[in-house]
């Protein structure tokens, strides 16, 4: 029989709904009778015992939350009876101790990956757009519309196809809505069959703001021209804007001193015409993809990978099925010697202690105190906070307070070690869990993520995100099979098994390592990549939750 609740920690004082509950459906648990006062939906908590205002609310054995007013057993908990709340924190010295899990399967297993010369792993190979300065995007899209049709790398030949059938339709005088949209439309095979994509970072920044913004722009395109799966770039520069060449070169420089890609850069105000510097970046990039193309994938140990953990429109199942069973899978690539990372700082509120207690040493730990600090007083300083992260779609699924949403969201990160912890735009270099600041922001926080080295990203979602990045393949993992049949189109992994019991958090883990291991071998294709979901948003370190 299916169950119809759980309680997620020993300590916790509310259940959470496994399916819809009518009002007055009879619950028994651990030898405990309820009675729901309310209806009950899937992934919402009603309360195990009569509670007064000021009373706290337990879940994940931490405090998410207190109550405002008298409540009932059995009552829903919402926006209305419970408002955020979360322990304070402080370095304290714990000695903790990490039980690794078993990996001896694993001893001999490798990923196919591109070797780069300064010892990174691509999990595949891309060529790369970067322009300094916002002024060049129009550029850019020409030159992707030119690159991407001729060489096989366009994912919207359908629509193309569908559109020209509606205007012979109209030009025909006949009636639009018989004309059949064809999901699959042929398209020409790839010129270069080791070059898995054509990647641009357009953006709206360089110039016109902040030099400080400037800067840590110039810092995050120079981490993703550094990134392992980049073979070469192509680099657009207006040449009177804020972002100098000469800057994006001395901060790509200063990250591999021995930088040796194909870097091409073209600057317009040197340039004779437009027309000239488009003609120019493409023959050139043309030459360029030529040479990457030699490049093939080889054998390499897991701990060469680097992958990056989130979660996005997230839902009430969230923190019970897709994220530990990611976090079990992050568990498994430490004890690998591989890298993973955390980001989302927003979304840490509430388990800061937790973060603080599992860091290595005192400097660790007081890095990610500064960080959250700095970064909560600022939204605080504009009328805001970390209190105010959850989405009016992450309510509506449950996640009633940010510490009951970040509770659950940490959990993806597994329960190691923390080893390092890195500001915005600063490399891993420690395999292990580091912590990565970056907005809780969906495109915010991969774009941070991937500039910090994850060469796979592993994407919860409860609703359903259609995101991606650039140069790091992302992978979708739905906390529900409803979700996962309703967006099939987008979701690559559905951990719905977990909440129907079919499956342990720990057997759904080790899926989703076999999956991420076909990916990084260029075996398997992620929806995001498919459907070349390149979403691309430079931070500037203000308030972004």
């Amino acid at each position: 029989m299916k169950k119809l609740v759980i309680k997620i920690n020993k300590a916790d004082n509310v259940l959470v709904a496994l399916q819809d509950l009518p009002a007055g459906t009879q619950i028994l648990h651990e030898g405990n009778s309820y009675v729901t006062v309310d209806e009950i939906p899937a992934k919402h908590k009603f309360f195990m015992q009569d509670m007064k205002a000021g009373d706290e609310v337990i879940m994940y054995g931490v405090l998410v939350g207190k109550v405002q007013f008298e409540v009932k057993a059995g009552m829903r908990m919402n926006v209305e009876n419970t408002k955020h709340a979360a322990e304070p924190f402080a370095y304290r010295n714990v000695n903790y101790k990490w039980e690794a899990p078993d990996v001896s399967k694993y001893a001999n297993r490798s990923f196919k990956g591109y070797h780069r010369k300064n010892g990174s792993v691509g999990t595949a190979n891309y060529w790369l757009f970067i322009p300094t300065v916002f002024c060049e995007n129009r550029n850019l899209d020409i030159i992707k519309e030119s690159l991407y049709s001729e060489l096989g790398y366009a994912v919207d030949d359908k629509y193309k196809s569908y559109t020209h059938k509606l205007v012979e339709a109209f030009n025909k005088g006949e009636d639009i809505h018989n004309i059949s949209f064809e999901p699959k439309v042929d398209k020409a095979s790839r010129t270069f069959k080791n070059v898995d994509g054509i990647k641009f970072l357009t953006h709206n920044g360089g110039c016109g703001g902040t030099r400080q913004d400037a800067d840590t722009l110039s810092k995050l395109l120079a981490a993703y021209a550094h990134h392992p799966n980049v073979a070469g770039i192509t680099v657009l520069s207006l040449g009177c804007q804020h972002l100098q060449v000469a800057d994006f070169k001395r901060d790509l420089f200063a990250l591999d001193p021995d930088f040796d890609k194909p870097l091409l850069i073209f600057e317009q105000q040197k340039t004779q015409s437009e027309e000239q510097l488009i003609q120019n970046a493409i023959r050139s990039t043309f030459e360029g993809l030529m040479f990457i193309n030699k490049q093939e994938r080889a054998a390499a140990p897991l701990s060469k990978m680097c992958v990056g953990v989130k979660c996005g429109g997230s839902d009430g199942f969230s923190g019970i099925s897709a994220n530990p069973a990611v976090g079990y899978c992050a568990d498994l690539l430490v004890a690998l010697g591989a890298k993973v990372l955390l980001a989302e700082f927003p979304e840490l509120c509430g388990v800061e202690q937790e973060m603080i207690d599992r860091s290595v040493d005192r400097s660790t730990a007081e890095k990610f105190i500064r960080l959250m600090t700095e970064y909560d007083d600022l939204a605080h300083k504009v009328g805001s906070g970390f209190y105010m992260n959850p989405s009016p779609g992450n309510i509506k699924d449950g996640l009633i307070t940010d510490a009951i949403k970040s509770a659950g969201a940490a959990r993806k990160a597994g329960s190691s070690p923390v080893v390092d912890v890195l500001d915005y735009t600063e490399p891993a270099t420690k395999p292990g869990l580091s912590l990565v600041c970056t907005p809780g922001n969906d495109v915010e926080a991969t774009t941070g993520k991937a500039a910090a080295g994850a060469t796979l990203i592993l994407f919860t979602t409860g609703l359903g995100t259609p995101t991606g990045n650039p140069v790091c393949p992302t992978i979708k993992v739905a906390t529900n099979s409803v979700l996962a049949k309703r967006m099939s189109d987008i979701i690559d992994i559905d951990t719905g098994a977990v909440i129907s019991g079919e499956k342990t958090i720990n057997e759904m883990g080790e899926d989703i390592l076999e999956y991420c291991i076909k990916v990084a071998s260029g075996e398997e294709t992620p929806k995001a990549v498919q459907l070349n979901q390149d979403d691309f948003i430079p931070w500037k370190r203000g308030v972004s939750l």
